[in-house]
């Protein structure tokens, strides 16, 4: 439902409060102004993301992923590397399209010594295969402001499909900097033994939490 629609719908209310009690008529008007609130909100999202080409913000910008560690506890690393771009439709988001290469030896556990492991043959291999890649296929709208990304994922040379579940935080004009900015979340849960990283299974879990927190940048147009 347009703001129009929301407006029609207040008006609608009001007059038809003009014979209930003062008490009914601040519950109808607010109830009203409730929900074209609501809808300002989310048509100023859509209008202050226009569509084009984002990147991602790399001081705003966290690939993480975590694993049961021995029965334990969930470690957490991140990659701290890594490039994209995002195609936004702003108008159709579920034909918006989104691509990530990810640096490997920028991994970080906050370990030295175990990030050294990780890049390292038995793992990551990091001199052979320097690059993670994730493309997406297709984008799929779940609600209003969620959504499934569906896409191939490439890690040690192995390609397999993947779904992000994202929930789309914000779109807004930043005028420090004049830029247009989105911020998504999104998660999924992949087999790492899928992508040749089996070793220490079930000791250490197969099943691996992917948390990714983003934003992305447009430049604005200049006022010169």
């Amino acid at each position: 439902m347009t703001l129009r629609h929301y407006a029609i719908a207040a008006a609608a209310l009001s007059l038809a409060a003009c014979g209930q009690s003062a008490e009914t008529k601040t519950t109808a008007n607010s109830a009203a102004g409730e929900a074209a609130n609501s809808q300002q909100d989310a048509d100023t999202a859509e209008f202050e993301a226009p569509s084009g080409e984002y990147a991602p913000d790399p001081n705003h910008a966290y690939i993480t992923f975590s694993y049961l560690h021995q029965g334990y506890s969930y470690p957490w690393l991140r990659w701290g590397e890594w490039t994209g771009t995002l195609d936004w439709n702003a108008d159709a988001p579920e034909k918006s399209s989104v691509s990530v290469t990810i640096d490997v030896a920028s991994v970080d556990s906050g370990v030295e010594e175990f990030d050294g492991h990780l890049v390292g043959e038995n793992w990551f291999n990091a001199s052979a295969y320097p690059e993670i890649t994730f493309v997406s296929t297709n984008v799929e709208k779940t609600g209003a402001n969620t959504g499934k990304i569906n896409g191939d994922l490439t890690i040690k040379g192995i390609t397999k499909p993947v779904t992000l579940d994202v929930t789309f935080r914000k779109g807004a004009y930043e005028e420090r900097g004049n830029v247009y900015k989105l911020g998504f979340s999104g998660k999924t849960e992949i087999n790492r033994s899928e992508w040749g990283l089996g070793a220490y299974v079930p000791v250490v879990s197969d099943e691996v939490d992917i948390v990714i927190e983003t934003e992305w940048t447009m430049a604005a147009p200049s006022d010169d």
